[in-house]
């Protein structure tokens, strides 16, 4: 997805000069090819966050179309207050993309890990909030994201996800459904869509895969439409249990009386010491395609019964 992301910016550097890149001592190798091409709009402003993203907010003042680069723990914490008053506060049109999602960077501990990102653009108003699933999505959160005038974070990993759709994505405003099954749901964003995708094959039950790229705003009249027929809702996230899509919808479905029973899959609240690769992460906290299968027979099978 980061490829994808980075070409997309390159193409649209080629077509509009007011794009401009910074990144905060990130993105060597990634970056190289933007740079080369277009040096007077790029600026790595070093191991000084803060002033990365106070620094963006005043070229999007000054006209520019400002795309910011950093791992998220210092793209999105360290800089928690000047993005809050700064960009978001004055609404200015500066993307945010933050690499490094969930446990993208284990072994490296929590310092790098990812997990409650989400949690915390949620309550800075103004901030539109992406997490693509696989490459198209990422495309698509780019093209959102170019013409947005509001702020934007995308999230994602960094490594070679598979692609989940057969097609470029439309529309990322939408939850979109990877495949139709019948009364259980599976809800997920992020790249934790691959053990989604791999807990499905050859599964006896079908329930239906929708993949979430938009998690603020949620357009939740077209997500209820897809959702007719479903008793049960699984939230899957690479990321806590409790501030993420699973809190989202848990809210949702209180607000409105909803129907669904819900089932959140996510890491516990809790600082991590465990020491494991990615894959070793989702297993540890039940996130792996294991325990997402699991979950979806225990849904089949409770309402069987």
């Amino acid at each position: 997805m980061r490829t994808r992301i980075i070409n997309k910016l390159i193409q649209y550097a080629q077509k509009d000069p007011r794009v401009f890149l910074v990144t905060g001592d990130a993105g060597y190798g990634v970056l190289d090819e933007y740079q080369r091409r277009f040096p007077h709009r790029f600026l790595n402003l070093g191991v000084a966050e803060q002033n990365m993203m106070s620094f963006s907010a005043g070229l999007a003042l000054a006209g520019y179309k400002v795309f910011l680069y950093n791992i998220i723990p210092f793209l999105l914490y360290r800089a928690y207050e000047q993005l809050r008053d700064d960009i978001c506060y004055q609404r200015l049109a500066v993307t945010l993309i933050g690499i490094g999602s969930g446990f993208t960077y284990a072994p490296q501990g929590m310092t790098h890990y990812s997990l409650e990102d989400i949690s915390l653009a949620l309550t800075i108003p103004n901030l539109v909030i992406l997490s693509p699933s696989d490459p198209y999505e990422a495309e698509g959160c780019m093209r959102f994201a170019f013409k947005s005038n509001k702020p934007v974070y995308i999230r994602i990993a960094k490594s070679a996800e598979p692609l989940i759709h057969t097609r470029p994505v439309a529309d990322v405003r939408l939850s979109l459904v990877v495949k139709k099954g019948r009364d259980v749901a599976v809800l997920f964003h992020g790249s934790i869509a691959s053990e989604v995708m791999d807990a499905c094959q050859d599964l006896e039950y079908e329930p239906t895969l929708i993949s979430m790229p938009m998690l603020r705003p949620v357009n939740f009249l077209a997500l209820k439409r897809q959702l007719r027929g479903i008793h049960t809702i699984i939230t899957v996230e690479e990321h806590f249990v409790q501030g993420g899509l699973g809190s989202i919808l848990e809210e949702w479905i209180i607000r409105k009386n909803l129907p669904f029973q819900l089932k959140k899959l996510g890491v516990k609240n809790e600082f991590v010491h465990r020491i494991n690769n990615t894959a070793g992460m989702r297993q540890a906290y039940g996130i792996c395609q294991r325990h997402i299968r699991e979950a979806i027979i225990k849904a089949f099978l409770k309402k069987d019964v």
